[in-house]
């Protein structure tokens, strides 16, 4: 539902500037969709996300050198042979694991009653205990449910104590109406509350995107994560099942928490998400990054 984009002519108009972003939900979303025999819904089909989705091996910055990396490749377009294609490829820097400072994690779980089907809030708990595996014994959790109110079901505990965070995570049940300010306002009081200096914080919701109680208004929600995240708190957004998801509202709301937007289908996708890209999702390099390209 996108105008096209035009043609522009580099002579006149030689610089192109935008800011990078790395959501991968638009392949999950189309997959469950073409898997199910259905085509997906039009608003759900986001190029930049497909192409983002896959990894590239792109070489790395030398350490002690730039935070990114550039690998630019120009090619014949395959379906027109009179241009030609330009990629652009940014890696970051792969911080050591040793190295990065202990992670507070607040999972914000909907428990609203339309997450009770076996691939929302069964596969949310499996996909948490991927996680859970990939933490250090410094870093922290806790859980924070929200179903008609918010309750904390786990304070902050120490990833080293599995036994106590899987035995909070067995205990969510779905019922209820969504109320998702309420939520929210829990889950960054419990972030704020864990955080000391040079710590990273995430909160990573979890929900079908249904927000039908509350500051349910996106254009409202999105200007109250922009301000939590100046604090010092992202915010990451993960999908779970068909039903109420609301594709754009989840997409916002991780944009304005300086977070990532994923949609998680099967466990082997919460396995990519949240163990193989646990790194590059979670600790972030820079902040508000803008790329500038010049043709010259």
């Amino acid at each position: 539902n996108e105008d096209p984009n035009p043609v522009r002519i580099t002579a006149e108009e030689p610089v192109s500037t935008f800011s990078v972003d790395v959501d991968t939900a638009s392949w999950s979303i189309l997959r469950s969709s073409l898997m199910a025999g259905r085509l997906p819904p039009a608003e759900a089909v986001r190029i930049e996300e497909m192409v983002n989705y896959f990894p590239y091996a792109y070489p790395a910055p030398e350490p002690g050198t730039d935070p990114f990396r550039a690998t630019v490749t120009l090619t014949q377009t395959p379906w027109n042979p009179d241009t030609q294609l330009l990629r652009i490829g940014l890696q970051g820097e792969m911080p050591a694991l040793d190295d990065r400072p202990p992670l507070n994690l607040v999972f914000l779980v909907d428990t609203s009653g339309s997450m009770q089907d076996p691939d929302k809030l069964p596969l949310l708990k499996q996909s948490f205990r991927l996680m859970l595996s990939e933490l250090r014994p410094e870093d922290q959790v806790a859980i924070v449910a929200y179903a008609g109110s918010a309750g904390r079901v786990l304070d902050p505990t120490p990833a080293s104590d599995r036994a106590t965070i899987l035995s909070a995570l067995d205990r969510l049940e779905a019922g209820g109406s969504t109320a998702g300010q309420e939520g929210l306002e829990l889950a960054y009081a419990t972030a704020e509350a864990m955080a000391e200096g040079g710590q990273i914080g995430r909160v990573i919701l979890a929900t079908d995107g249904d927000f039908n109680v509350g500051l349910s208004d996106p254009g409202a929600l999105e200007d109250y994560i922009a301000d939590k995240r100046d604090s010092g708190t992202y915010l990451s957004v993960l999908g779970f099942g068909r039903g109420n998801l609301d594709d754009a509202t989840m997409q916002a709301l991780a944009q304005a928490g300086n977070g990532q937007a994923a949609y998680i289908d099967t466990l082997a996708e919460a396995r990519k998400v949240l163990v193989d890209q646990l790194t590059g999702a979670l600790f972030p390099i820079a902040g508000d990054v803008k790329v500038q390209v010049e043709f010259n």
